[in-house]
């Protein structure tokens, strides 16, 4: 709860501010920490829940707008009509690796 702060470093805490504080005026320091831990807690779950919220709500938004958009029609594709007399040539495929490109320089031990 306190991260690294052990029963003894809590103790010492609580008798230096007995100290400088008095015992009159201590309870009312607790109360005005512990409201403000309070309020600050709630800060906290606020802000988490907004952000959560708009989360959700950007979510949505993108699932309605990818069911409204209409899904694109499938490619039509013509058909091809082969004729017994010509032959049917396959086209070229272009090398992965330009053979006009001069290779990179070896690389020098240093």
């Amino acid at each position: 709860m306190f991260g690294t702060l052990g029963g003894p470093e809590i103790f010492l805490i609580l008798v230096v501010a007995l100290i400088v504080f008095g015992p009159r005026r201590l309870p009312d320091i607790g109360k005005s920490v512990g409201k403000m831990l309070a309020e600050f807690r709630k800060a906290s779950n606020d802000f988490k829940r907004t952000i959560e919220d708009e989360v959700e709500a950007e979510r949505l938004r993108e699932l309605d707008a990818a069911r409204a958009a209409p899904a694109p029609p499938p490619p039509v594709e013509s058909p091809r009509v082969e004729s017994p007399e010509s032959p049917r040539v396959e086209e070229p495929v272009p090398p992965a690796v330009s053979r006009d490109e001069a290779p990179p320089p070896p690389i020098e031990p240093k």
